[in-house]
């Protein structure tokens, strides 16, 4: 059973993974444990477990206005812990696996591919992209561009003028497993929808509300390249 070492390990989407069986070994640490910021608690993690693939899930997200407010946690976290990252995974020719986000894209024209130019639209995703640019440099790793969830829908409202491919984090799992043996960049989502049609689906009492640019209106991706590999 390969091992995958897991940073962030206390995180909303690492939660959900632990109740999953899979024939993946993962190892969970938290921030405690292993430390992005530090290059030696990175590479003792690494040396003590002995994983085969590297997850990186720790990081800066919710709430998003704290990219603005502290501009510099953003960085240290997102981007340096990530770069701090990736020199201990080529220290030990060790598989990278990074979540990025949808959010690298700028949201104006929708269906992004993989190959289409990035412009973040606000510091998070900039944050991420960051962080992706130390790891696209290293060519051992998974990239995945995703806007996943947690299960039920956390918010009373939703855009009804807004296209994305929001996804369940339960739902993402299904798909995510089964490529981590592979390379480069991977959008991953749901259908394309309205949030406020997503939202719904399973919350009957969601308000339909409109972004007045809270978000931009077609955040949505293309998908083609990650559904050959789920059917």
């Amino acid at each position: 059973m390969k091992k995958i070492l897991v940073t962030g390990g206390e995180g909303r989407f690492a939660k959900v993974l632990k109740n999953k069986k899979s024939k993946f070994n993962f190892i969970f640490r938290n921030k405690k444990q292993l430390n992005v910021l530090s290059e030696t608690s990175i590479i003792n993690n690494i040396k003590k477990f002995k994983p085969h693939y590297l997850m990186h899930l720790a990081g800066l997200s919710r709430p998003m206005k704290i990219h603005d407010k502290n501009i510099k946690k953003s960085i240290k976290l997102n981007i340096i812990g990530t770069a701090n990252i990736v020199r201990a995974c080529i220290e030990k020719n060790l598989k990278l696996i990074y979540f990025s986000t949808s959010y690298v894209y700028e949201g104006k024209k929708g269906r992004y591919k993989e190959t289409d130019p990035v412009l973040p639209w606000n510091n998070y995703g900039w944050s991420k992209l960051g962080g992706e640019c130390a790891v696209q440099m290293y060519k051992n790793s998974l990239i995945l561009r995703t806007c996943m969830t947690e299960r039920p829908f956390v918010h009373k409202s939703a855009f009804a003028n807004v296209r994305t491919n929001f996804i369940y984090h339960d739902d993402f799992i299904k798909i995510f497993l089964k490529i981590l043996n592979k390379k480069g960049i991977f959008n991953i989502g749901g259908k394309p929808q309205t949030l406020y049609q997503f939202a719904k689906n399973e919350n009957k009492a969601v308000k339909k509300v409109l972004s007045k640019g809270e978000l931009p209106l077609k955040m949505d991706m293309d998908l083609k390249k990650i559904s050959k590999y789920i059917k």
